[in-house]
């Protein structure tokens, strides 16, 4: 597999990506990254495999919608059935995917519960053959792999060394265990001890860093420190939606900010319709209405709109007393 040229290789490094995130980085909010500041690579949202290969497809299947200048792009999905791995990863490569990533990361509990995700850190034949199956389905497209450092305890030999074994062509590294979700820091000793490992094993598999990182000059920091091939970026996003552009946050007007809301809310509307509820599009509103005067009881006011069209009046009103 690493002897086929892929995206991995034609992208320079450091790579900095947009961490795949529910319900958070669907085609609108990356189409708004792009102007903001685009990542080196997207990751859709984790769409389940089994969900594709169901009555219920359509809905699942809106988590794979994506515009041409969304480029380079990684579908990540996640699930059980190694056949049904198969099938999306055919699907995804007939839909012109960049590439295809494995979910064997996320430590929410409904899912876990079910051995999906980070539950495979116990279950490496099943693992071994979700991969082999994905690959077989996916023809000339990459497939890698996010995971964490362990399940119940930090693993890094041993379950970073399997996957090493596998010769993927990139491994994301979240640097916490399933048991810490996120309620500590993430240890980059241990992401760190990963790429040396690598080295030792003599792989070509690109070991990506996840956790923590707040801006992009941390990020250019960790690589230099532990040794990534790059980084991936998560929450630190939300804080800052010209992270990736290197612009400090603070520089940045209110009308700029408002006038980013009020695009975003026109482009979730145009896209999604009534395929999406309004009340998810109000995570996004602390992204750009946070760190200035008066920036809490702005956010409160569009907290409490329950319409697009209550939301672009507001914006409207607020453009208008500026």
């Amino acid at each position: 597999m690493r002897g086929m040229k892929t995206i991995w290789d034609s992208l320079p490094k450091p790579i900095f990506s947009l961490a795949p995130m529910e319900d958070v980085t669907d085609t609108v909010f990356r189409q708004l990254l792009i102007e903001t500041g685009k990542p080196d690579v997207f990751f859709t949202e984790f769409t389940n495999v089994d969900g594709m290969n169901s009555e219920g497809n359509e809905k699942v299947s809106q988590r794979l919608l994506f515009g041409e200048t969304e480029h380079p792009l990684i579908a990540q999905i996640w699930g059980l059935s190694p056949e049904n791995f198969y099938k999306a990863a055919k699907r995804i490569e007939e839909m012109g995917f960049d590439g295809i990533d494995l979910n064997m990361g996320c430590p929410q509990r409904d899912v876990t519960s079910h051995g999906a995700c980070s539950a495979l850190i116990k279950n490496h034949a099943l693992a071994i053959e979700i991969i082999q199956a994905t690959r077989e389905g996916a023809g000339n497209l990459p497939v890698s792999v996010k995971t964490r450092i362990g399940y119940s305890k930090v693993q890094t030999e041993e379950w970073i060394g399997f996957l090493l074994e596998q010769d993927l062509p990139v491994l994301t590294i979240h640097g916490r265990t399933v048991a810490e979700m996120s309620k500590v820091p993430a240890h980059w000793d241990e992401i760190g001890k990963a790429t040396r490992l690598k080295n030792e094993m003599e792989k070509q598999t690109l070991i990506f860093g996840n956790g923590d990182v707040g801006s992009l000059e941390d990020a250019k920091e960790k690589v230099t420190t532990y040794g990534v091939d790059g980084v991936m970026i998560g929450r630190g996003v939300f804080h800052n939606p010209w992270l990736f552009a290197g612009i400090d946050p603070q520089t940045k007007t209110v009308a700029e900010r408002l006038s980013l809301l009020k695009q975003h809310v026109q482009l979730y509307q145009n896209t999604w319709k009534n395929k999406k509820n309004f009340q998810i599009l109000k995570k996004y509103f602390k992204i750009y209405l946070s760190d200035f005067e008066g920036a809490s009881e702005m956010r409160m006011q569009f907290m409490a709109t329950n319409s697009y069209e209550e939301a672009l009046t507001l914006v409207a009103e607020i453009q208008q007393e500026s």
